[in-house]
């Protein structure tokens, strides 16, 4: 047999890897989740006093007009962006497969050096004409636009067209906070995937297995379901556990090892799940430290969770959050919580033990949020990695993720 019919015969006999649809999900309705994504962008420009933002990041294409096509080359030579104005069409340039549920589709100029190379002052000057056009046919006079992640020649461009220029992330960033019922279903959708892929990397932890291939179990059920990416490939093991956020490697799974993983998944349309689990290599049962250290991380989470609720300022979270013991503090996680939606989103809190939050906000109803904890004491060879996607509902949260906990590990 030829190695081609090898591959499609695996591909003919996979049984395992389709998510049927949740036939307890409401259906999303397409065209009531773009006006809601739609009306927080406006409202957002509204609250800034800027007449339209230019979009370039990936998620925000998404986010704003369902810009789905090769993203990834999007986040580093970005050739798409979107005009989006407080009143008007919303208008794509340069979009390249046309999968997008803007107005208009419009050619663009190059944003990139692999586009425009020396010629990126120049071609800022026919973008920068162009907005002032754009403004022109909203019918807008208001002169201060909002641009997202773009060369400072571009900057330059609109300033001296007579354009006040604010932060794009302002409006990008903050619109998305806030979910809507078709939002949360989105959520839901993408946890049950991810979930079906961690049943499947839980069912192949043995001894000789890879962490790579492990961690290509749950990527291919994520592409398989119509997801779109991983933001990072964390699937670490035995010593390689600790410290945490090293990625999957050829390591071999070894007998008595703990297994840790973040999906970090961006799932079926554009929406993130964002689950850890530590599971154990047997057949041996885990040693005294390593259900310690399960236990504690289940600790923090568990406790963590019973502070949030709307109107807890980030703040205030902190100051209230789990303390773990000193040994613990250098390999902590960065964060305790972070929210989400297409992605790792606003808000984010540090341990207090790592300073003051950079900033303050307030924990809102329908906000989706992770809660995290990784225990590893420096120089130890084993830690664990948790975390629980939550939304916040009116009277606290309910727990998104359902992934089962490690039983060995939860015994005293």
């Amino acid at each position: 047999m030829t190695r081609t019919a090898t591959i499609d015969t695996r591909i003919r006999l996979d049984d395992w890897s389709e998510v049927a649809e949740n036939a307890s999900l409401e259906p999303i309705d397409n065209p009531r989740l773009h006006q809601w994504r739609l009306s927080r962008l406006r409202g957002e420009l509204k609250r800034h006093n800027a007449a339209m933002c230019l979009l370039v990041s990936p998620i925000s294409l998404r986010y704003a007009v369902n810009y789905r096509d090769y993203l990834i080359f999007q986040s580093h030579m970005p050739q798409a962006y979107v005009f989006l104005a407080q009143e008007g069409p919303t208008v794509i340039h340069s979009a390249v497969g046309g999968s997008s549920w803007s107005d208009e589709t419009r050619p663009g100029y190059p944003i990139s050096f692999f586009e425009g190379a020396t010629s990126l002052s120049e071609y800022a000057s026919r973008l920068a004409k162009q907005v002032v056009e754009f403004l022109h046919e909203v019918g807008s006079d208001n002169r201060r636009v909002a641009v997202e992640y773009i060369n400072p020649s571009i900057t330059q461009a609109l300033e001296r067209e007579g354009l006040e220029v604010i932060d794009g992330v302002l409006i990008s960033e903050r619109a998305r906070i806030i979910k809507s019922p078709d939002e949360i279903q989105c959520i839901r959708r993408a946890i049950a995937v991810a979930e079906h892929g961690l049943h499947e990397v839980r069912n192949h932890v043995s001894a000789g297995v890879s962490e790579l291939q492990l961690w290509g179990l749950l990527n291919y059920t994520n592409i398989s379901n119509d997801g779109d990416w991983h933001e990072g490939r964390m699937l670490a093991s035995g010593p390689r556990i600790n410290p945490w956020l090293q990625e999957a490697s050829p390591r071999k799974i070894e007998a008595g090892d703990l297994v840790g993983l973040d999906t970090d998944m961006v799932g079926p349309r554009g929406y993130f799940a964002d689950i850890s689990r530590t599971f154990h290599c047997g057949p041996s049962a885990p040693n005294k430290r390593q259900r310690e250290l399960y236990q504690l991380a289940l600790a923090e989470i568990e406790y963590n969770l019973t502070l949030i609720k709307p109107g807890v300022t980030l703040r205030q979270f902190q100051e209230r959050a789990y303390l773990p013991e000193e040994e613990f503090h250098k390999n902590a996680y960065p964060c305790t919580i972070h929210g989400v939606g297409m992605c790792d989103e606003y808000p984010q809190i540090k341990p207090r033990f790592r300073g003051p939050n950079p900033y303050d906000g307030v924990i809102e109803e329908n906000m989706v949020l992770c809660v995290e904890s990784y225990m590893g004491a420096e120089g130890e060879r084993d830690g664990v990695k948790l975390e629980q996607q939550i939304l916040v509902t009116k009277d606290g949260h309910e727990i998104m993720s359902t992934f089962p906990l490690e039983d060995a590990l939860l015994t005293a």
